[in-house]
């Protein structure tokens, strides 16, 4: 039976509707589609914007975190923060308490006086006599009544070189010569047989040492700065002082200090990047390392050693640290959880870092970023170890004031970051994703007064070593980077420890070089050692007379 012609319209109809949906669902998938990669786009545009922005801040921007309200007086607010606080609360709290910090000035640092300045330099009085002593009124002859102070002035001796020949002076005995067969012949001996590897004395390879390791001077600068005094040495000679004088005398004195340094509670540790140029298996371009372990702030004497690998991989700090029981401060690399035993601390500095580089541009002060809000949590912080530190002397307070003042605190920021949903692959993205994988050491400093609250140290006893980077920029060889590394912890431990280093590596040098190379002389030659103080103190002096 055919169909009706009302039939044939109502499946047209229908046929019409279902393709009509297939649209709708088709454009709506589009629609959604469209949407998606919108959002991805924009979300692409402004994480590139915030790069940019980041960027733009890093070349062009001031190159200090440090901002102004570093301020005296504790803040209330953190000791009640609620759970149920959002954003805008957490921004009005935090703005007041900013305007409480920026309401207090800090003093302005007081200036050095000359006396300040020149504590410790030998001081040459020139009287000023008049050219007569005859009163030009009467001719009576004058009387001394006093004197006065016309100027001060600063001199520099610049540096002198001599070259000294030890001669034998030989005697023979006028008698007994004609009956023997042999005279008797005596020479004259210093007692100091030079053991130092090359012709130069303990000052000149001090010298170079100091000029590079502190002064930052490469080795070819100094060549043509001994030109300049009629000393025509090349940089591959002064490169054998140092490598062999450091291999031979300062590699075992290195070896004791980092026996001693594995006996401590508390290190820290640090590293940074260096280029070898003839390393085994690698191009001249690829990066080499330089790591820093430290002892920390438990009251003892400092000690600071380097240590130089081709890698960055964990068993270098594994290597190093072998046997060590204890704390261990350093930044959030994982290849320090390759040493098994030691109780890892969190930097806060390093968290501040990551949180101020996720404040946009020109929005340091605006307390509705969620960034400047954890920046405050974290400068709060700061703000009271420094007065904990100042006000309280033993390691039991510092730990109970820490408890009291500082915990407030940590509890109210991991509130606030536990509310916090960043854009995905923003900057403030990355900044919780590294508190996030790090939380659970960073509250391990409350533990013990002795622990440090940042790894600030180590990256201030690291600086000597980027900072000489840059003038000397690479190693030629493994075995000058291993040099420069030796020569660098006895440098930089000399200086915690408030030693003259220039005066201190020719004592090393003086003595190391003619004694017995055992613990017992490497603990009599230690940079903390009041009798090795006392000698580098006599030798300041000494060279400081006129």
């Amino acid at each position: 039976m055919a169909k009706s012609s009302k039939d044939t319209q109502l499946i047209e109809l229908k046929d019409t509707i279902s393709e009509l949906n297939s649209l709708v669902r088709s454009l709506e998938e589009t629609i959604a589609s469209t949407k998606k990669t919108l959002e991805d786009t924009t979300l692409e545009r402004d994480n590139l914007k915030e790069q940019v922005e980041y960027l733009t801040k890093k070349l062009f921007g001031s190159s200090s975190e440090k901002r102004n309200h570093m301020a005296e007086g504790q803040i209330t607010f953190f000791d009640e923060i609620e759970n149920e606080a959002d954003f805008d609360e957490a921004a009005k709290e935090v703005e007041s308490i900013a305007e409480e910090l920026n309401s207090t000035s800090s003093s302005k640092k007081k200036r050095s006086t000359n006396l300040e300045r020149f504590k410790g330099i030998p001081v040459r009085k020139v009287e000023l006599i008049p050219d007569s002593l005859i009163c030009p009124d009467c001719g009576s002859e004058l009387e001394r009544i006093g004197e006065e102070l016309v100027r001060r002035e600063l001199e520099y001796t610049p540096a002198i070189f001599k070259v000294i020949e030890y001669y034998s002076v030989n005697y023979k005995c006028p008698v007994c010569t004609p009956d023997k067969k042999q005279p008797v012949i005596v020479k004259g001996k210093d007692g100091k047989a030079h053991m130092l590897h090359g012709m130069a004395s303990a000052s000149t390879i001090a010298w170079v040492i100091y000029q590079k390791f502190v002064n930052g001077m490469p080795l070819y600068r100094q060549e043509k700065d001994w030109k300049q005094y009629g000393v025509c040495y090349t940089r591959a000679t002064f490169a054998s002082w140092v490598i062999q004088n450091t291999d031979e005398f300062f590699k075992p004195f290195y070896d004791y200090l980092h026996k001693k340094l594995l006996q401590r509670d508390i290190l820290m540790a640090d590293e940074t990047p260096t280029q070898v140029l003839k390393e085994p298996g690698k191009r001249a371009e690829s990066k080499s390392y330089m790591w820093l372990f430290r002892t920390g702030e438990d009251g003892s004497v400092p000690i600071i050693l380097y240590k130089y690998s081709p890698t960055r991989a964990g068993e270098t700090a594994d290597n190093f640290l072998r046997g060590y029981k204890g704390y261990l401060m350093c930044d959030g690399y994982s290849g320090y959880n390759k040493v098994p035993r030691a109780k890892r601390l969190a930097c806060w500095a390093h968290v501040r870092r990551y949180l101020y580089d996720a404040i946009p541009n020109g929005k340091q002060y605006d307390y509705q970023q969620p960034a400047v809000q954890g920046v405050t949590y974290i400068d709060k912080l700061f703000d009271l170890e420094k007065k904990i530190k100042a006000k309280y002397k033993t390691y039991e307070e510092i730990k109970n004031a820490r408890l009291e003042l500082e915990k407030p605190v940590l509890d109210g920021f991991w509130s606030w970051f536990e509310k916090l949903k960043p854009q995905k692959n923003s900057k403030l993205d990355r900044a919780t994703t590294y508190i996030e994988h790090r939380r659970r050491f960073l509250e391990v400093y409350l533990e013990d007064g002795r622990l440090s609250f940042s790894n600030n140290l180590s990256e201030n006893a690291i600086r000597p070593f980027t900072v000489g980077r840059k003038n000397w920029l690479f190693s030629d060889t493994q075995k000058g980077a291993d040099s420069s590394a030796i020569i660098y912890s006895i440098v930089e431990t000399a200086k915690a420890n408030d030693v003259n280093v220039y005066h201190y590596i020719k004592y090393l040098l003086e003595i190391l070089s003619s004694s017995a190379l055992n613990e017992s002389t490497f603990e009599k030659v230690t940079p903390w050692n009041p009798e090795v103080k006392a000698e580098i103190q006599r030798r300041i002096d000494e060279a400081n007379k006129i």
